[in-house]
């Protein structure tokens, strides 16, 4: 059986943003350092679109991170992003102690400012002295790079670690920063990570949704709310470019990410042995790698559903694509998120979701309208859902699709959001 076809909205960037001029004509362009804690990281190519629209635009973009990728890299877009990322651990030890002592004798006030508030960041953090000794090095070496590029703004993802190395930077060499959350980390320890601080020293910071900016304002003092903005996280063009093709869909169900407990893997694999116990049909698939997939496979040997079960590991964005082209729906159950990617990349291509009333994701997902949403940790309303999406009609997950296509091309543009970010660092830094 073929379905007949759905003229699904189409979406094409701007020609500005395709041929590397700027929006706004002969304005200068920028140079910012990009710094996160670990970078290029195969669950974050948000991070890398980010930069590819800024870059786009003209802007100079230096990419910097703490820590080398800590696995396989099996997108080459992130294979080449590795290449051009100044990575501080892969300095050595010794190298960074040096130019610690090298601003330790230059600017000797400046580095004792900057020891002094490392102190302060170590009060009320879990992570030990050494680590935030560690953390002053890493700003020393990154301060000095930086000021041989000629860069004095960095804008730094997450607000954890990273983000106590731009505050260090900024006492040793005067360079800002900015930072955009995300969550969950940063709102499960506002007050270990020092998020009150950190969004205090900003020049500004960013939210990927309108949740993470109430738990902002939470921890920070009314006077600097007005510094804390809405920026959403984007899919890539190659999502966006074509509308999906929609045949008769195996009953597969999809789920993409790390495998981790906070995503709600192993709930997902007792509701899915339930609906197998029902007699349902259909597959359950899991995109992805982590500390949960020996836990995982364990589980579904144990249930008897190993059959029905794949565990792919890490895919390339190509790859994730023509997942979630064969997929009925995308399931992703999780107990804490920020605004899950994989959600917008699902809508994109016209697949409805099942997801949690957790973070941003309602902001994303409405229930009857494009998806399903559930009690996080609840297998039986989880199951129940699950049931529902094996047994609607394709025309009805059709027309789910296409609603959350259009929400996505509204809500998460790659053109509409750089605009607000192009917008806010021309804003503040002049």
């Amino acid at each position: 059986m073929h379905l007949m076809p759905i003229d699904f909205p189409r979406f094409t960037l701007p020609a500005s943003s395709l041929d590397g001029e700027t929006t706004r004509g002969t304005t200068a362009a920028l140079r910012i350092g990009y710094l996160t804690t670990e970078y290029p990281k195969v669950s974050h190519t948000f991070i890398r679109r980010e930069i590819a629209e800024l870059e786009r635009r003209g802007h100079e973009i230096v990419r910097l991170s703490i820590r080398p990728p800590g696995g396989l890299l099996a997108d080459p877009a992130d294979r080449d992003e590795a290449e051009q990322t100044l990575t501080c651990l892969a300095e050595g030890k010794v190298r960074l102690l040096w130019h610690a002592a090298k601003w330790a004798l230059s600017h000797p006030r400046r580095f004792a400012a900057a020891a002094r508030t490392a102190l302060r960041l170590h009060s009320t953090s879990d992570r030990g002295f050494i680590r935030h000794a560690a953390y002053l090095c890493e700003a020393a070496f990154l301060a000095s790079r930086l000021r041989a590029k000629g860069i004095s703004h960095v804008h730094v993802h997450f607000g954890t670690n990273a983000a106590a190395v731009a505050l260090l930077m900024k006492r040793l060499a005067g360079i800002t920063y900015s930072m955009t959350v995300h969550g969950p980390g940063e709102f499960d320890a506002p007050v270990g990570l020092s998020l009150k601080v950190k969004v205090a020293e900003s020049t500004f910071t960013n939210a990927i949704s309108n949740f993470g900016k109430a738990q902002l304002s939470r921890w920070v003092a009314l006077e600097h709310w007005n510094r804390i903005h809405v920026v959403r996280c984007t899919v890539s063009p190659e999502f966006l470019a074509s509308p999906p093709a929609f045949e008769q869909r195996a009953n597969r169900l999809l789920c993409i990410g790390r495998l981790t407990p906070q995503k709600g893997q192993l709930q997902l694999v007792d509701a899915f042995a339930r609906l197998v116990r029902f007699g349902a049909s259909g597959n359950l698939v899991f995109a992805g790698d982590g500390e949960l997939r020996g836990v995982i496979e364990e589980r579904v040997r144990d249930l008897g559903i190993g059959p029905r079960v794949t565990i792919t590991g890490w895919l390339g964005e190509a790859e994730v694509r023509e997942e979630i082209r064969k997929a009925r729906a995308i399931v992703l159950p999780s107990a804490a998120e920020g605004l899950p990617v994989v959600l917008m990349e699902a809508f994109a291509l016209g697949r409805p979701v099942v997801s949690t009333f957790t973070a941003g994701i309602p902001e994303l997902v409405e229930p009857g309208l494009n998806g399903w949403l559930v009690p996080a940790g609840d297998v039986e309303a989880l199951t129940a859902s699950l049931q529902e999406v094996l047994a609607a009609p394709d025309h009805r997950l059709q027309e789910m699709g296409l609603a959350g296509r259009k929400r996505v091309i509204r809500q998460h543009n790659p053109s509409v959001e750089g605009d607000k970010l192009e917008t806010l660092f021309r804003t503040y830094l002049g």
